[in-house]
C-alpha cells in the first residue's frame, strides 16, 4: 500500500520509519527545505513521561486568571479575537476537573510509557546518534507549595506504573551537583530515572537518512493546498508540484492540521501554543547541567545536548504568530543562569520559537476519521519528541490493520464530539 505522510518534523519521520517497517511504500511532503525544520528544530529535547500532568486541571483557571497580562507570565494569552481559541478554550475549561484531569493523565502516560520503550528498541536497532542521555529527569522545586503539588502528581503517576519518586534538597544536589552554584532556592523534588534527554532535530535528520535507505521519497519544499476527496475517500494532496496519489494518507502536521482538513470538514481542537528556547554554548565552562532538569515554577527544562546547554520553556496564546517577544527571551536567560550562572557564553545565545500543537485534554489524536483512508497523528503538545515513536508506531500499525501493542482507548477524534453531547 502506499501512504503519504504530511510533515517531516520528528512525528511525520517516526511514523514514515514504522510505516516502511510494516511492508508499505510511503511518501512525506514538506514545505521545508529538509525535515525537522519546524517544531522539532530546537524544543527542549526531553523524553519526558514525567511531565505528562495535564495543563488542563482544577488549579489551571486561577493561575491563568492571576497571569492575565502579564508578559513575563509562565502562560501568556494574547487576547484578540480569535474564534479557534474561544472554542479550544471552552473545551479546555471542561477538562478542568480532578476526574477529567486523572483520565487525561492515563492517557498521555499510556502513549509516553509506551514511546520511551519503542525510542530504545529503534535507537539500538539502528545504532542513533543524537546527544543523547540516559541519566533520567530532575524535577525540582522552588517551594513547599511546588513541593507539595510534585508529590501529588509522583503519587499519582506511581499508581499508574510510572517510576518516579520524591527526593530531597540534598538528593537534588547529588543528582545534579551544577546545581550547588544556583542562587534559586531548592527545597527538593522528584526524580524519575528512566526518563531521558536528546536531539530531536539530529535524531529526526539521521531517522530521515534511514527511511530514504528504506525506499522512502520525501518531497521536500513542497506546499500542501488540500486534500481532494471523492465517496468516502482521499484520492490525492494537492500541493504546489502537483497532484500526489496514494491508498492511505497520514496528517502529522502539528499546529497546522486543523487548517488542512477543516475543508473536509473535521474539526480537529488543536491550538497552536508558542513556546521559546535558548541554547547556549557549553564549551570551556563547568557549569552546566548533565541531568535533565524540569523547573516547574517557571514552567521551563533543561537539556545538555552535546556542546550546548538546551533551555527551553514558557507558552504563549497567540495563534499561528512566530514572532519572540524581547522579555520572555531574556525571561529564560535569566531564569537559566540564576540556576546555573556559569553554564556557557552569555555573548552567543541563539534564540528559537516553535508552535506546540495542544489539544484540550493534552493527549495527541490517534486514530482514523471518517474518510475510510485518512488518518491522524498529531495534537501532542509538548510531548511531541516524548511521544514521538510510541505514537507511529501504533498508527502505523492502525492504516496496516494490525492491532496496535498499547490500547488507542480515548485517543482518536471522536472523544471531542462525545465532550461536547
Amino acid at each position: 500500500m502506499h501512504v503519504v505522510v504530511m510533515g517531516a518534523g520528528v512525528i511525520g519521520t517516526t511514523a514514515a520509519w514504522y510505516l516502511l517497517q510494516n511492508g508499505h511504500q510511503v511518501t512525506v511532503i514538506d514545505r521545508q527545505h529538509a525535515s525537522a525544520q519546524e517544531t522539532s528544530f530546537a524544543n527542549g529535547g526531553q523524553i519526558s513521561a514525567c511531565h505528562a500532568t495535564p495543563w488542563a486541571n482544577k488549579g489551571t483557571p486561577g493561575q491563568i486568571l492571576k497571569w492575565l497580562g502579564r508578559e513575563e507570565a509562565p502562560l501568556l494569552i494574547r487576547m484578540r479575537f480569535d474564534p479557534q481559541l474561544f472554542a479550544w478554550g471552552l473545551r479546555f475549561l471542561a477538562n478542568c476537573t480532578d476526574k477529567r484531569a486523572q483520565i487525561n493523565l492515563e492517557k498521555a502516560l499510556r502513549v509516553a510509557t509506551y514511546s520511551r520503550d519503542c525510542l530504545r528498541a529503534l535507537r539500538g536497532q539502528l545504532d542513533l546518534q543524537y546527544d543523547h542521555s540516559e541519566r533520567g529527569i530532575l524535577h525540582i522545586c522552588r517551594d513547599d507549595g511546588e513541593m507539595a503539588a510534585v508529590a501529588r502528581a509522583t503519587q499519582q503517576m506511581q499508581e499508574l506504573g510510572l517510576g518516579r519518586k520524591l527526593v530531597s534538597t540534598q538528593e537534588c544536589y547529588e543528582i545534579e551537583p551544577a546545581l550547588r552554584q544556583s542562587t534559586a532556592p531548592i527545597v527538593g523534588g522528584s526524580y524519575t530515572p528512566d526518563d531521558e534527554s536528546g536531539d530531536a532535530r539530529k535524531f529526526t535528520e539521521h531517522l530521515t537518512g534511514h527511511c530514504r535507505a528504506r525506499g522512502a521519497d520525501f518531497k521536500f519544499n513542497t506546499t500542501i493546498d488540500r486534500l481532494i476527496h471523492d465517496n468516502g475517500k482521499i484520492t490525492a494532496v494537492q500541493t504546489n508540484q502537483g497532484q500526489i496519489k496514494a491508498d492511505a494518507f497520514l496528517v502529522c502536521l502539528g499546529s497546522y492540521s486543523p487548517l488542512l482538513v477543516r475543508p473536509l470538514g473535521i474539526d480537529l481542537p488543536i491550538y497552536p501554543c508558542k513556546g521559546y528556547s535558548i541554547s547556549i554554548d557549553t564549551t570551556g565552562y563547568d557549569g552546566a547541567p548533565h541531568t535533565a532538569l524540569i523547573d516547574d515554577s517557571v514552567k521551563m527544562v533543561y537539556s545538555k545536548l552535546g556542546d550546548q546547554l538546551r533551555v527551553a520553556g514558557t507558552a504563549e496564546l497567540d495563534g499561528y504568530n512566530l514572532r519572540m517577544s524581547p522579555r520572555r527571551n531574556q525571561l529564560i536567560v535569566d531564569k537559566a543562569l540564576e540556576l546555573f550562572p556559569n553554564c556557557g557564553d552569555r555573548s552567543s545565545i541563539a534564540f528559537w520559537s516553535g508552535l506546540r500543537p495542544v489539544t484540550p485534554d493534552s493527549a495527541p489524536i490517534l486514530g482514523g476519521t471518517k474518510y475510510g483512508n485518512l488518518f491522524l497523528n498529531t495534537g501532542h503538545g509538548t510531548l511531541g519528541w516524548t511521544m514521538s515513536c510510541g505514537s507511529a508506531k501504533a498508527i502505523a500499525d492502525v492504516i496496516s490493520n494490525r492491532t496496535p501493542d498499547i490500547p488507542l482507548t480515548g485517543l482518536g477524534i471522536e472523544r471531542f464530539k462525545r465532550a461536547l453531547l
